[in-house]
């Protein structure tokens, strides 16, 4: 095999790309008969791929990932380790090997992802977030911050009738209380999907003009999406518009608003009436 870009951003690309087509094969060997044991298997695959290439081509780098027990008992376990912590680390690969286990495990469904991004302390934005990628295998495509895609274009709503008809992404299974009332208010309808990576990406691409999530994520479900988002042109923050931030010490960020910027007042405004 020959090696991968060295450009981060390209290594990002390179990375998501190799996990997605491990998880592919898997599902076409695994079968979806028991979906259990391929939401497991396609965990452990894409975490090890993903882990043993960092270890290889960025040995000095930190992880945080979903499937490391440092990770999912936030900042205790890697204090109490007595290993080199991300926390004083400079750079820092914030990783969901993969993000949408119930959609990659059911037949026929391709809104599951792949997240890989890089946090750098150097960096100038309050995110850190200096390079990312976002696989969507089963959609035969990779978004990245190497070759950010062109800002989303106008809805056809809003092409043809001068005002903008709001698409929010949602969650099938768990969307916020509130985001019903608060589409009503902004006349919004509600476009269910499943994974966040694969919302995030919908408004990359102009499929829908908004996600908004406030049920509880972690840094890893967002780190990458938002970095192509933002990469991109368009508007992230937390709920109350403050700064999405990552590498804390602890991962929960349990809330976040990706949205085309000249919709970011108004669901702003519309957040603080209904998210309370």
């Amino acid at each position: 095999m020959s090696s991968p870009p060295m450009i981060d951003g390209a290594f990002a690309r390179w990375l998501a790309s190799r996990a997605g087509q491990a998880l592919l094969d898997l599902r076409t060997e695994m079968g979806f008969a028991d979906g259990g044991a391929l939401k497991s298997a396609g965990d452990k695959v894409s975490h090890d791929l993903i882990r043993t290439e960092l270890a290889k081509w960025r040995p000095g780098d930190a992880v945080l990932s979903e499937e490391d027990e440092g990770s999912r008992l936030a900042w205790a376990a890697e204090v109490n380790t007595g290993a080199v912590s991300r926390l004083t680390a400079d750079r820092v690969w914030i990783i969901d090997p993969l993000d949408g286990t119930r959609e990659f495990s059911e037949e026929g469904r391709s809104d599951w992802a792949v997240h890989v991004a890089l946090w750098a302390r150097s960096a100038p934005s309050p995110h850190g977030l200096v390079a990312g990628a976002v696989g969507l295998p089963a959609q035969q495509r990779v978004l990245g911050t190497d070759y950010p895609p062109a800002y989303p274009p106008m809805t056809v709503e809003a092409a043809t009738a001068g005002e903008r008809k709001i698409r929010l992404a949602a969650s099938r299974s768990r969307p916020p209380v509130f985001l019903t009332d608060l589409a009503e208010d902004v006349g919004a309808h509600l476009v269910p999907m499943g994974s966040a990576g694969a919302k995030i990406a919908a408004v990359v691409t102009g499929e829908v003009d908004a996600y908004i999530h406030a049920g509880g994520q972690y840094e890893w479900d967002s780190a990458a999406p938002v970095a192509v988002a933002t990469t991109t042109g368009l508007h992230a923050s937390r709920i109350d518009g403050s700064a999405l931030r990552y590498n804390e010490a602890d991962p929960r960020l349990p809330d976040l608003l990706v949205c085309r910027k000249d919709l970011a007042d108004r669901l702003l405004a519309a957040l603080q009436r209904h998210s309370g």
